[in-house]
């Protein structure tokens, strides 16, 4: 072929064809292979495959313990170890987010199942379950498909503390007699409390032995050897006991026959759905939440935190494939995504080694898993639910914020007086109270100006050579002003007003970031009798330009004109010192003679350079 062939229009043509090709194949490709692969690189296969069996060392038993919670068999917690895992890994966006179910959603599924009557058998729990399961999954599609994933941030970090404080109480609560040996109808929070005092002359000594035993190990571990399997070796503990020991001899209760074998399908039960739909809203708001808050807190350092949208889809389809695995319903742990961080895990990858873990567990060790102790899973569930419940964090919120340190106890009484259910209600309404408290009474604060520069800031003890004009008031209120606050910052500035007695009242709206009708509404009259009764001038300044085109389009814009809203407070202040304290009939100067841009001019200024 001639050495210029390859540059014949033709053959550029088939090259950029086969260009084409190529990309198409990629992108193809791409949609069909995790968003990970395409990428990966052969040197993080190892710490993948490292932290993904460590990671199923506590996940696996913990899986089988919070199983438990819910009266539900243990076999249920090695689905939800392994289904809604496997489809997280290849769909999610966070590289360490280990998703499987939670004490703090094992509780809400097993407070939901209230709503199946007294003592449902375990077939029934088990379909239960994966309607409940099924439903999360649906809830947090559809909240994907309206884009709700902002309502993750619904919940305010004091109010969560306190809710995940009242669900560990409830939990260690719930299981203290399973620790014991003690028998007794369960009922509600003081109930249970009560049922424990009156059965602790009647435990199990051999049972509470072995509780307390595995309690030992596990906290001996947590804090010697942090980074070793805890949960692993106290169930391995507990099953060799089980075999040397002969303990059901003795009175140790034993999980029982587990079935070998993959996942059998579980398909969900279109009546119960209408008993469980409430109580899926709020274990899918939690398993998002919690999910979320997991992996933007472990997120690698210069990675983005995963977009709520679509962890919202990664998630719901999690936990619809485990619906039909007979999986629990599902969510991001923090505690194991912590040991997925530490342990070297570099993607998703290592999620999927755990999910394989706990699929060779279901067709392997099954047989074992029939021999622990009801006790150590107890004691599992016991030692991880306590971690829940952290003083030294409403420690830290009463000593920045009382407030909000009473929102976290009112949350934190809402879970252990009403229960589960109804305490994340109690701890939602709790964060919306507070969010309305907190915005209900903005700061308006009275302005003066640094000596010798154009500096303005709030009047204090601190600074009692700051300058201010006689005549001229400035006030600087902050926040959103709308209907649930109008009131009081009209309150508010009619006292500073009567207070001062000025000529001019320059109000600096520069942190106002919305004025919303009511509040206009309420400045339009403020302006009236400012000037009909007081004989007082309002300016306006440092309007936001849609909050100046919203005044410009009412009344108060007729009123004011450009003459009496300006850019900056040095721009009014400005015009203050030139004498200007009524609308002038040419160009508006300061005493040096310049012009004094206005608020109207800077606006048009910046619309006519669009």
């Amino acid at each position: 072929m001639p050495h210029n062939a390859r540059h014949h229009p033709q053959n550029r043509s088939h090259g950029r064809l086969h260009a084409r090709r190529q990309a198409r194949g990629a992108a193809s490709l791409a949609m069909v292979l995790p968003g990970w692969l395409p990428g990966y690189r052969k040197e993080w296969a190892a710490p993948d495959v490292i932290a993904g069996l460590t990671v199923a060392a506590v996940v696996i038993p913990k899986a089988l313990a919070y199983a438990t919670i819910a009266g539900l068999p243990v076999q249920v917690g090695l689905y939800t170890a392994f289904a809604p895992m496997l489809v997280y890994a290849l769909l999610g966006r966070s590289r360490t987010l280990s998703v499987s179910t939670t004490t703090t959603l094992a509780i809400l599924v097993a407070a939901s199942f209230a709503s199946l009557g007294p003592s449902p058998d375990a077939s029934t729990l088990v379909t239960a379950s994966a309607t409940m399961t099924f439903l999360v999954g649906a809830i947090l599609i559809a909240a994907r498909l309206l884009r709700l994933g902002f309502v993750a941030d619904f919940i305010s970090e004091p109010v969560l503390i306190g809710f995940k404080a009242g669900i560990g109480v409830v939990i260690v609560i719930d299981q203290i007699p399973k620790l014991l040996g003690i028998h007794f109808q369960k009922g509600s929070f003081i109930h249970n409390l009560l049922g424990i005092v009156q059965g602790i002359p009647h435990a199990s000594l051999t049972t509470a032995a072995v509780g307390i035993a595995m309690v030992a190990i596990l906290l001996a571990m947590e804090h010697w050897l942090p980074r070793a399997p805890a949960p692993l070796i106290a169930v391995a503990v507990g099953i060799a006991g089980v075999a040397l020991l002969d303990l059901p001899t003795l009175g140790v209760e034993i999980v029982g026959k587990v079935p070998t074998g993959l996942p059998p399908l579980t398909l969900p039960d279109v009546d119960m759905m209408q008993r469980l739909w409430p109580g899926a809203l709020g274990v899918a708001l939690m398993s998002f939440t919690e999910s979320i808050a997991a992996g933007r807190a472990f997120a690698q350092s210069g990675e983005l935190p995963p977009p709520a949208n679509r962890e919202l889809m990664a998630t719901g389809l999690a936990n619809l494939a485990g619906a039909f695995a007979g999986a629990m319903a599902a969510g991001g742990g923090t505690t194991q995504t912590a040991v997925n961080q530490m342990a070297g895990a570099r993607t998703q990858l290592a999620g999927l080694v755990t999910a394989l873990a706990s699929l060779g567990t279901m067709l392997v060790l099954a047989p074992l898993v029939g021999l622990m102790p009801e006790a150590t899973l107890a004691a599992v569930v016991i030692v991880y639910s306590v971690t829940l419940i952290k003083p030294a964090d409403f420690r830290t919120v009463l000593r920045v914020r009382r407030t909000e340190f009473s929102w976290a106890l009112i949350a934190m009484a809402g879970v252990v007086v009403l229960g589960t259910l109804q305490g994340i209600v109690v701890a939602i309404l709790a964060s919306m109270l507070a969010l309305a408290y907190q915005t209900s009474d903005p700061p308006v604060y009275v302005l003066a100006r640094k000596p010798g520069t154009n500096v303005f800031r709030p009047r204090s003890d601190e600074h009692p050579d700051d300058e201010t004009l006689p005549g001229l008031l400035m006030l600087r209120p902050e926040g959103r002003v709308y209907f649930a606050n109008a009131r009081r910052v009209g309150h508010k500035l009619r006292v500073l007003v009567a207070e001062s007695g000025p000529r001019v009242l320059a109000l600096d709206l520069a942190g106002v970031s919305d004025l919303e009708y009511t509040a206009l509404h309420m400045l339009i009259d403020a302006e009236r009798r400012l000037r009909e009764e007081a004989g007082v001038m309002l300016w306006l300044v440092g309007l936001n330009p849609d909050v100046l085109e919203m005044v410009q389009r009412s009344r108060l814009g007729e009123t004011l004109t450009h003459e009496r809203m300006f850019f900056t407070l040095d721009l009014a202040v400005a015009r203050y010192e030139a004498g200007g304290i009524h609308p002038p009939a040419g160009p508006t100067t300061d005493a040096r003679g310049n012009h004094v841009t206005t608020a109207t001019d800077e606006y048009r200024t910046r619309n006519d350079g669009r």
